[in-house]
């Protein structure tokens, strides 16, 4: 009966491998292969009345930015996210909101201008929870505080063993209010 169990379980994990998952914020694997909705902005178009910085100058990480993301070379998605001063990070990505598309996490300042941030999302195959995924990511605030540049790199989890990782790049500019 315990062999019974055992390969039952087996052929669970095996059928998952198999599955089409997504993650919730940002799948790396489906990189290029935008919905018919998908939208990219310019900073011109989310400046406010004043424009961009408009003499602003801010330091660190600290507020709400516009990301783009590529995804092993190859343009990915748009993201806002907001960094806390609690060490804390939210982000919106424009992925389809039925395969999930909020993801949070938490980060540390590394010197002046270098910051890292640990990153977690749900992973959803056909509207089911699947399992999740994680993605660490450097990046380097401008001299300005107007833009920051980074890396990263994901690692997709089924069944809590990793099964993919994949490297990207991220490039934002900060959205001031």
């Amino acid at each position: 009966m315990k062999h019974i169990y055992i390969g039952a379980a087996a052929l669970a994990a095996l059928s998952l491998t198999g599955l089409s998952a997504h993650a919730s914020c940002a799948d790396p694997r489906t990189a290029g292969q935008q919905s018919a909705n998908h939208v990219t902005l310019m900073p011109e178009d989310l400046a406010g009345e004043s424009g961009w910085s408009g003499g602003k100058h801010a330091s660190g990480i600290v507020g709400t930015w516009h990301v783009s993301y590529t995804v092993e070379g190859a343009p990915f998605a748009d993201a806002f996210i907001q960094w806390h001063s609690d060490g804390t990070e939210w982000e919106n990505i424009n992925l389809p909101v039925l395969a999930g598309n909020i993801c949070l996490g938490s980060w540390k300042q590394l010197d002046e201008r270098r910051f890292f941030r640990h990153h977690v999302g749900w992973l959803y195959s056909n509207g089911s929870l699947a399992e999740y995924f994680t993605e660490t990511e450097t990046d380097e605030v401008s001299s300005d505080g107007s833009s920051y540049t980074g890396t990263n790199e994901q690692k997709i989890y089924l069944t809590g063993q990793p099964v993919q990782e994949v490297t990207g790049t991220s490039k934002a500019t900060r959205i001031w209010p």
